[in-house]
């Protein structure tokens, strides 16, 4: 039975993409809508001017390209009608639990609720409008709100949760395309219709045909480069540092983290909060600052490719991080709130990890003549992977602009005692 289309819309990225009237359904809802008013890259304004653009285009760009990977003859011709539809709206709302600012508000989920913005996707999805509005055309809520997070497990259907979930996944894949095109900090093509024209079911896994592993390295490569110039970028993460520390000290009078129900969750958005932020007494100076462009300041930096034990400890343990926090403000005679240590494991930075490149292998295989796949281990395939997935981290210490320098001595004092061999800039 031919799909109900309702019509297209023009995206920068992507072109034109097409949605059924389903589609349109839920694209029209409230807790879609809102997306509009949440910015995809919160901070990083301050550094790319166009950086400006929202979740609610990178959700539809992630339905677009889930929808190409379902229509790939490799995966169509073991995926159901039904499945293809669950799939497309599965991703068009897995970002649809984001709170203010995007990642930055994860900060207060975890600390406060132990909650990330996926348990909250889910959650929305199926409690909110959304649950009401799916069982009606016939979808079972609870089915799209796992998937729409990777999490459905669906027995031997795990290439179902990969597409939007996992180390090559359309949402990595259009994020990635989409930050670069908004900022301009374009380091590297990357082909992402070469990626999912090569992707094929294994078993029951995704896994990408050694025939596109130049596309496959390039993608690697574009996420580590957008990591460093976009995500991480020092001015950036100052502006993210200052809408975190905002919210955490106007929590108490605001209730940011006080919703009990989907729809009091959704009335937060970057419109509601911000002004909510610029009249709390907690937080009014920070978001003064801001306004007036009075940034927080790095007074040093550091990139680590190699593991220590107090390396360890400052990107994976926070109570370490204060201690080292209290002798760095201790030293350079200053309040201890006016240092800030900054890691990559914060949760503001998107697909925040320890290890930058994760140490999972990325399946991949190759054909023999006959047809036959056989699987392949990336690493032995390629030297690229195989230096880029070892440990980098980067490490950053903010202060305010008055404190800068003697900040800078303390820390280099305290952190004096990490081996100079870790040290290696880019």
């Amino acid at each position: 039975m031919p799909k109900a289309y309702w019509g297209e819309i023009k995206d920068p990225v992507h072109g034109y993409v097409y949605i059924t009237e389903q589609e349109k359904n839920i694209i029209d809802s409230y807790p879609m809508q809102r997306l509009r008013r949440l910015r995809q890259l919160a901070g990083s304004e301050y550094v790319y001017p166009g950086a400006n653009h929202t979740r609610f285009e990178h959700c539809l760009g992630v339905m677009y390209l889930a929808g190409q990977v379902l229509v790939n003859p490799n995966i169509s011709r073991v995926v159901s009608d039904e499945e293809v539809d669950v799939c497309r709206i599965s991703a068009l709302l897995h970002d649809v639990g984001h709170g203010p600012f995007s990642h930055v508000f994860e900060h207060l989920l975890i600390s406060e609720l132990e909650k990330t913005h996926e348990d909250i996707t889910s959650w929305i999805i199926e409690k909110s409008e959304l649950g009401d509005n799916l069982s009606k055309m016939g979808f079972d809520a609870k089915e799209v709100a796992g998937l729409a997070v990777g999490k459905l497990h669906q027995k031997g259907r795990a290439f179902l949760d990969q597409i939007i979930s996992s180390a090559v996944d359309v949402d990595k894949q259009d994020f990635i395309v989409r930050d670069t095109y908004h900022t301009g900090a374009e380091y590297g093509f990357i082909d992402v219709y070469r990626l999912i024209h090569a992707l094929d079911v294994l078993g029951e896994n995704l896994a990408v045909e050694l025939g596109a592993l130049s596309a496959l390295e390039a993608f690697m490569i574009a996420r580590i480069e957008s990591f460093k110039s976009i995500y991480f970028h020092r001015v950036g993460r100052a502006a993210q540092i200052m809408l975190a520390t905002a919210m955490e000290k106007a929590n108490d009078e605001l209730g940011l983290t006080a919703f009990k129900s989907p729809e009091e969750y959704l009335a937060l958005d970057d419109y509601t909060v911000w002004s909510s932020l610029k009249k709390c007494k907690g937080s009014k100076g920070i978001i003064d600052d801001l306004e007036h462009r009075r940034m927080l300041k790095c007074a040093y930096e550091r990139t680590f490719y190699e593991k220590d034990t107090m390396i360890s400890n400052l990107f994976g343990r926070e109570s370490y991080r204060h201690q080292i926090q209290s002798e760095i403000a201790k030293e350079a005679h200053v309040n201890v709130d006016a240092v800030i240590i900054d890691v990559p494991t914060v949760p503001s930075v998107p697909y925040h990890h320890a290890v930058l490149m994760e140490s999972m292998e990325i399946p991949v295989f190759t054909k023999s003549q006959a047809g036959e796949k056989m699987l392949q281990r990336l690493s032995e395939s390629s030297k690229i992977f195989e230096t880029l997935k070892g440990f980098m981290n980067i490490l950053r210490v903010y202060t305010d602009g008055a404190n800068r320098a003697q900040v800078e001595k303390a820390t280099a004092k305290i952190l004096g005692k990490i081996p100079s061999a870790a040290k290696i800039s880019f």
